[in-house]
């Protein structure tokens, strides 16, 4: 991850750390910044902002703004330096359609996904100039069509979580980190972890442990595949750690589980 460096040459799209203390600068070109990790504080013409995951802000060229990070914090950025005139005419259209919406905005949930994919690779060879142009137009292309007017959640505001649900539902066979369910409905980790609990009633983790848990049953109950295979398909490491869960929230082994059925 390359911190950010106010002399350093700017990039068609980069992934950048951003300074613990609130930079100031302007610029000729217009640029796209969407945050990827942690909070990140933005000013673009008056306007104050905190940025998070699946969060983004529209810098105008020539817009002096302002930013800084709150603790650690990583953005995309996309700068745009060629001449308007000069860009194709469809993607001239997209981006200048972008530029006239609101300085702030949300991703939904499948952009947001394809812009880890594209971060990935930009942070594996980020001096890829065809790589780094490649990934601005992809996200161009969609950006317009992936947005959403940007929403502040205070204390008091009850998470979604259907939004929650659909994501775990879509990544039970994987790892599943708080911060990704956080990124999900646009909170820091610390204040999801809180708003989760005091909803829900449990832990992020404990839910989606049981949620493994009941995907689990389910696929025991249709028969189709051996233990072994059902402990992978649900996530977890290993079918010690599967078994021990299973009983733990079911009260019998898996084995025992699937006996009692026939």
């Amino acid at each position: 991850m390359a911190e950010f460096d106010i002399n350093a040459e700017p990039k068609t799209a980069q992934v950048l750390t951003l300074p613990s203390y609130m930079e100031r600068h302007q610029h000729g070109y217009p640029q796209i910044v969407i945050g990827l990790k942690g909070r990140a504080e933005f000013e673009v013409d008056g306007e104050v902002k905190l940025i998070g995951p699946g969060q983004g802000c529209i810098v105008p060229a020539g817009y002096d703004h302002r930013f800084g990070g709150i603790g650690l914090s990583d953005i995309l950025v996309l700068n745009f330096f060629m001449e308007m005139e000069a860009v194709d005419s469809d993607l001239n259209e997209r981006v200048n359609a972008l530029l006239e919406k609101d300085i702030y905005f949300q991703l939904d949930l499948p952009i947001q996904q394809l812009v880890q994919l594209l971060v990935k690779e930009i942070q594996a060879d980020p001096d890829d100039v065809w790589l780094c142009q490649a990934c601005q137009d992809t996200i161009i292309a969609l950006l317009h069509r992936h947005t959403k007017p940007f929403e502040m959640l205070k204390k008091g505001n009850r998470l979604n979580i259907d939004l929650i649900d659909r994501y775990i539902q879509q990544h039970l066979a994987s790892k599943i980190s708080v911060a990704n369910l956080a990124a999900c409905v646009f909170l820091g980790e610390s204040h999801f972890h809180l708003l989760f609990k005091s909803q829900v009633g449990c832990t992020p983790h404990q839910y989606i442990v049981q949620k493994r848990i009941e995907l689990a049953q389910s696929l025991i109950k249709e028969g189709q595949y051996n233990l072994g295979h059902i402990s992978q398909l649900v996530g977890f490491s290993d079918q010690s750690t599967f078994t021990n869960n299973f009983c733990r929230l079911v009260g019998v082994s898996p084995s025992h589980y699937r006996k009692n059925l026939s």
